[in-house]
């Protein structure tokens, strides 16, 4: 397995995407509420995307092997969806929380990130969910340095998520990212510390693990794209794109409004 080292020049590249795609997250926050159809929300992240950034929506017409084209500018997953919701025209109802993904391609680098979105009144539960999600996320950042191997992060992603009572989605990982969409390395949410690729200063990858409050099995839905929960119980998701550094990692997906790293008690 290679895995490419980013040259600084990459490197730089990569901060500009990363902040422009964080961008169209904080740009869309405003416009998620009860009554808006993804469908719109899909059509303001394409024009913003286009129009004002310059930027290419990557999942656009994105048809990796064995796929249908992706219909759409932007992954929009309710509920007990767990990734890849195509948008539609179907309102948002008060109490749903969503996760919006947001790829986008600025000089040829691609800048990948995504947040959950609560839509009105949410319960108590949901945004447990949502919130350890979170922290699972940034406990699998926080192992990110030289020397330290994929399996850590995995590990100490699986011990927070299993530890608060909910499962981790095995079938989709985080992965490496660049020039292309999706590179290697594969970078699981669960796993054993000590195990896997060792990390060297200038690799970049996702790291956006899917939590279910129930288990974690999935069902594929009939469009080919959308992930489901098989229990119908729900699913959430964080994700940012992060570079090893020397001495340890930096996040390239941060903007004004990306949320703060939570306090860990």
């Amino acid at each position: 397995m290679s895995i490419e080292l980013k040259t600084a020049a990459d490197i730089e590249k990569m901060r500009v995407a990363g902040r422009l795609a964080a961008e169209v997250l904080d740009y869309i926050t405003p416009f998620v509420k009860p009554g808006v159809t993804t469908e719109e929300i899909d059509k303001l992240c394409h024009d913003y995307m286009v129009n004002v950034q310059q930027t290419v929506p990557a999942p656009l017409n994105y048809a990796p092997d064995g796929h249908n084209p992706y219909p759409k500018s932007i992954c929009t997953s309710i509920n007990s969806v767990v990734c890849h919701g195509i948008p539609n025209d179907k309102p948002l109802k008060n109490g749903d929380i969503m996760n919006i993904d947001i790829t986008v391609i600025k000089d040829g680098y691609h800048g990948d990130t995504s947040r959950m979105f609560y839509v009105g009144d949410v319960s108590d539960h949901a945004r447990r969910l949502c919130k350890i999600t979170y922290e699972c996320m940034w406990k699998g950042i926080e192992k990110v340095k030289p020397g330290a191997k994929l399996g850590d992060i995995g590990h100490v992603i699986q011990q927070h998520a299993e530890g608060s009572g909910y499962s981790v989605v095995q079938e989709f990982c985080g992965h490496g990212i660049g020039k292309k969409f999706h590179e290697e390395p594969q970078v699981l949410h669960y796993g054993r510390p000590g195990t896997g690729l060792e990390l060297k200063a200038g690799m970049i990858f996702t790291i956006e693990p899917m939590i279910n409050q129930g288990k974690r099995h999935l069902r594929m839905m009939s469009d080919g794209w959308t992930v489901a929960t098989k229990d119908r119980s729900l699913s959430a998701q964080w994700e940012h794109t992060v570079l090893v550094t020397e001495t340890g990692y930096e996040i390239l997906t941060q903007s004004d409004g990306t949320p703060p790293k939570p306090v860990f008690r």
